[in-house]
C-alpha cells in the first residue's frame, strides 16, 4: 500500500549514537596504535578492559554533558562544544584511574595523541550523523486526521519535540463546515484523497488526533479501518506526544482519561517503593554531611550577603495532598511577600546576589534532606507546591491533584526537562512531565534524572 521512504525512530538514533560513538573511537584508538608508534592505549585480547573502562566513562560523562540529546546532536555548532567538554572530562578521569586504565607513558605527547584520537573519531562521526541519519532523506513523514480545533497547537508541539518528524498534511476528520479552516503550517487533503496521499507522499504514519471519537465521520472511520488492515500504521495523537516528548498533554484528554494514567504499576511494586525508602534514607545523610561541610560557607556568604535569617520555611503541599514544612536556605529579601504569595520568576528582583548563587548551584535545596529523612519528601519525585498555588491550579489545570499520589521530591522528571514554573503555563508543562514520571518511574528512569540533575548543576541551569 505506502511506497514510505526509509526512517529512524527516536531510540533508534539514540542507539546509533551510543553504538558508533565507540565504533568511531575503537577505529580511531586501533588505527592509532597501528600506523604510528603510539602505544599507551592499545586494543587486543589482553587489554580489553582498558577499553571497556573508556566505554563507561564516555557513556556516563556523555550523558551527564548531554552528547545524546538528540536536539543539540542534529547541530554541528551545538554538539561541538559538548564533545570536546564530554572528550576532556573522559580523558583526565582515564589518566587519574592507572589501576583500572594503562600506565602513564614516558613519552606525555602520546597523552596528546590519546586525547586526539578520541575528539577526532567522535567528530567524523557527529559530522556523518548530522549530514547522513539527521537530514530531511531519513524524517519520519506523517499525515495528521484529526479535529481543525488546536490543531496547529498540535503540529507545532510534535515539530518542537523531534526536529526529524515531518507532518507532511492535514485532513479533517469532521463533517465539513461553511467555513473551512485554513492551515499556515502545513498543506490540507481532502478526506477521499487519503489512498492517493499516502502513496505518493510517502507516507511512514497516519496520527489521530482527537479530543473524542464522536467528531469523526463513518468514511474516515472505514478508510482508517482499510489503511490499518492493509499494514499502515496508525497511532494516536497523546501516545505519540508522550513517547516523543516524554510528558502526558494532559489538556488534550477527554472523557477517557483512565486510559491514559495507568499509575498502579509501580506504586503497588514493593521491593520498588523498599529501595527508594532505602535509597532516600541513605542520600538524605550523606547530604546532610555534606550539607554540614558547607555550612561554614553559607553562613559567611549568607551574613555578607543575604543579611538576614540563614533558613527559610515554608508550608507546601505534600503526598495525597497533605501539608508540611519544607525547610530551605533563604535566598530572597527579607519580607519578600509582604502583600501576599508570587509567583517567583526568572532573574526576579528579589532575589539576592548570594540568593542567586544558591539558586544556580542547588545549594539553597540542602536543607531539603531533612524532609528526605522524615519520609515527607523523596529524593525524586515532582517538586512540592505552596497550598495557595495548588488551590489555584487545580481549578484551571485538569488532573493537577494527580501529581500528589507520590511523594515530592528534591529533584524530578519536570526540573530537569522544564523551565523554572513561573506562570500557569509553566505549570501545564511540569505537570505533563510530573505526571509521565508518575506513569513510567522505574529504576532506569530515577538513575536518569539523577545523571540530568549533575548537568543541571555543572551548567548553572538552576533558578
Amino acid at each position: 500500500m505506502s511506497n514510505s521512504k526509509i526512517h529512524f525512530e527516536i531510540s533508534e538514533r539514540k542507539v546509533l549514537l551510543r553504538l558508533f560513538d565507540l565504533l568511531f573511537i575503537g577505529l580511531a584508538l586501533y588505527g592509532l596504535s597501528h600506523i604510528s608508534g603510539f602505544d599507551y592505549f592499545r586494543i587486543d585480547e589482553q587489554n580489553w578492559r582498558w577499553f571497556v573502562v573508556l566505554v563507561i566513562y564516555i557513556m556516563v560523562f556523555g550523558t551527564i554533558f548531554e552528547l545524546y540529546d538528540l536536539q543539540k546532536s542534529s547541530k554541528l555548532e551545538t554538539v561541538t562544544g559538548t564533545i570536546i567538554l564530554t572528550v576532556s572530562v573522559t580523558v583526565l578521569v582515564y589518566l587519574l584511574t592507572p589501576y583500572y586504565t594503562p600506565s602513564l607513558p614516558e613519552n606525555r605527547i602520546q597523552i596528546l595523541y590519546f586525547y586526539l584520537a578520541i575528539l577526532v573519531g567522535l567528530l567524523v562521526w557527529r559530522i556523518t550523523y548530522i549530514n547522513v541519519i539527521a537530514s530531511p532523506r531519513f524524517y519520519k513523514r506523517v499525515l495528521l486526521i484529526g479535529e481543525t480545533s488546536n490543531i496547529e497547537t498540535i503540529i507545532a508541539s510534535l515539530k518542537l519535540a523531534d526536529p526529524n518528524y515531518q507532518i507532511i498534511g492535514f485532513i479533517n476528520c469532521e463533517d465539513e463546515k461553511e467555513a473551512p479552516v485554513n492551515l499556515k503550517s502545513v498543506k490540507k487533503f481532502e478526506q477521499d484523497d487519503i489512498y492517493h496521499v499516502i502513496q505518493t507522499e510517502s507516507i511512514n504514519e497516519i496520527v489521530v488526533a482527537l479530543y473524542n471519537s464522536d467528531p469523526i465521520t463513518s468514511s474516515v472511520y472505514v478508510n482508517l479501518i482499510s489503511l490499518l488492515e492493509r499494514g499502515v500504521t496508525i497511532r494516536e495523537y497523546t501516545q505519540v506526544y508522550e513517547e516523543m516528548a516524554y510528558r502526558v498533554p494532559v489538556q488534550f484528554i477527554g472523557k477517557d482519561f483512565y486510559k491514559f494514567f495507568p499509575f498502579s504499576k509501580q506504586n503497588k511494586n514493593k521491593l520498588y517503593l523498599a529501595y527508594r525508602r532505602i535509597f532516600d534514607v541513605i542520600l538524605s545523610l550523606f547530604g546532610i554531611l555534606v550539607g554540614l561541610l558547607l555550612l561554614p560557607f553559607i553562613l559567611i556568604g549568607n551574613l555578607l550577603g543575604n543579611r538576614g535569617a540563614l533558613l527559610y520555611t515554608q508550608q507546601r503541599v505534600g503526598k495525597n495532598g497533605n501539608t508540611f514544612t519544607i525547610y530551605k536556605y533563604r535566598s530572597m529579601v527579607t519580607n519578600a511577600e509582604a502583600h501576599g504569595a508570587v509567583w517567583a520568576e526568572k532573574n526576579d528582583s528579589r532575589v539576592t546576589k548570594f540568593g542567586r548563587f544558591l539558586r544556580v548551584s542547588r545549594l539553597d535545596e540542602l536543607p531539603q534532606f531533612i524532609n528526605i529523612l522524615k519520609g515527607e519528601m523523596s529524593l525524586i519525585g515532582p517538586r512540592p507546591e505552596r497550598p495557595v498555588f495548588v488551590n489555584e491550579l487545580s481549578q484551571i489545570i485538569p488532573f493537577y491533584h494527580t501529581r500528589h499520589i507520590v511523594k515530592p521530591g528534591l529533584t524530578g522528571w519536570a526540573q530537569v526537562k522544564a523551565r523554572y514554573g513561573s506562570s500557569v503555563d509553566d505549570s501545564l508543562v511540569k505537570l505533563q512531565y510530573d505526571l509521565y514520571y508518575i506513569k513510567h518511574r522505574s529504576f532506569i528512569l530515577d538513575f536518569n534524572i539523577i545523571i540530568k540533575t549533575l548537568s543541571t548543576i555543572i551548567f548553572f541551569r538552576g533558578q
